[in-house]
C-alpha cells in the first residue's frame, strides 16, 4: 500500500502571507463586522487557531491586511516611480504616475478598496485612522512637491492639497465606476484617461487661444 508524503510545513512568513490573502479577500466582500476569524480560517484552509497563532485579535488580523497592501512591492513600484518624477521636476508624469497608480489599484487589486469602502460605511474608525496613518506621507510628499513647484514658479498658487485631491479624485471616481459599479468606458484605453486627466490639471477644459502669426 503506498503511503502519502506529509505536505512540506509552510514557512512562517508563508504562512502570514496566505492568511493576510485570505483575509483580505473575505474582509472585501463582508467588511469587518461581517466578517469572523472561523471564515477566514475557512477561505485558508487552516483553523482559526492558526490564525490566532499568528494574529491575536481580529482587529489585529484587519491591521494587517491594510499594512500588507502598503507594503508591498507593487505599491512601493508605484511610489518609487511617482519619486523619480519629482525628482525631473516633470509635472505632467506626476500627475500621470499619481492617476495610474490609482487606475491600477482598482484594476488589479479592488480587494484592498472595497476593505476601505466597507471600513467608512461601517464606521470602522479604527480600520480608517490606520489607513490614514499610512496614506499621510505619501499624501505630504505630494503636497510638498507641488509646493516647491509653485515656490519656483511652475505651478499656479492653487492649494497643494487641493492639486493632489484633484488629481487623485479623478482617477478614483473613473476607477470606482469602471471597476466597482459596472460602468464602461469602451474604446477608450487607461492611458487616454489619464491623459485627458492631466490636460484637464494643466490647461483646463476651455479651448486655448489660436497663437498669433
Amino acid at each position: 500500500m503506498l503511503q502519502t508524503q506529509p505536505r512540506p510545513r509552510m514557512s512562517g512568513t508563508d504562512r502570514r502571507h496566505q492568511l493576510l490573502e485570505a483575509a483580505l479577500a473575505v474582509f472585501a466582500r463582508k467588511g469587518f463586522e461581517g466578517t469572523t476569524t472561523k471564515e477566514v480560517a475557512g477561505a485558508a484552509g487552516v483553523t482559526e487557531a492558526i490564525i490566532f497563532r499568528h494574529f491575536p485579535t481580529k482587529q489585529a488580523l484587519y491591521t494587517a491586511v491594510l499594512d500588507y497592501r502598503v507594503q508591498s512591492p507593487e505599491f512601493q513600484e508605484a511610489l518609487d516611480g511617482i519619486k523619480a518624477c519629482m525628482e525631473r521636476n516633470d509635472d505632467d508624469e506626476v500627475l500621470r504616475a499619481i492617476a495610474r497608480a490609482i487606475l491600477k489599484s482598482y484594476r488589479e487589486d479592488p480587494g484592498y478598496e472595497r476593505v476601505l469602502l466597507f471600513a467608512a460605511l461601517e464606521g470602522h474608525e479604527l480600520g480608517l485612522a490606520h489607513n490614514r496613518q499610512l496614506v499621510t506621507p505619501v499624501y505630504e510628499l505630494l503636497c510638498d512637491y507641488f509646493a516647491r513647484r509653485q515656490r519656483e514658479g511652475s505651478i499656479s498658487g492653487l492649494r497643494p492639497g487641493a492639486i493632489v485631491g484633484a488629481i487623485a479624485g479623478m482617477a478614483k471616481n473613473h476607477a470606482m465606476a469602471t471597476q466597482m459599479f459596472g460602468y464602461t468606458a469602451e474604446g477608450v484605453s487607461d492611458d487616454e484617461v489619464i491623459e485627458s486627466f492631466v490636460q484637464i490639471m494643466m490647461h483646463g477644459i476651455r479651448p486655448q487661444p489660436a497663437a498669433t502669426k
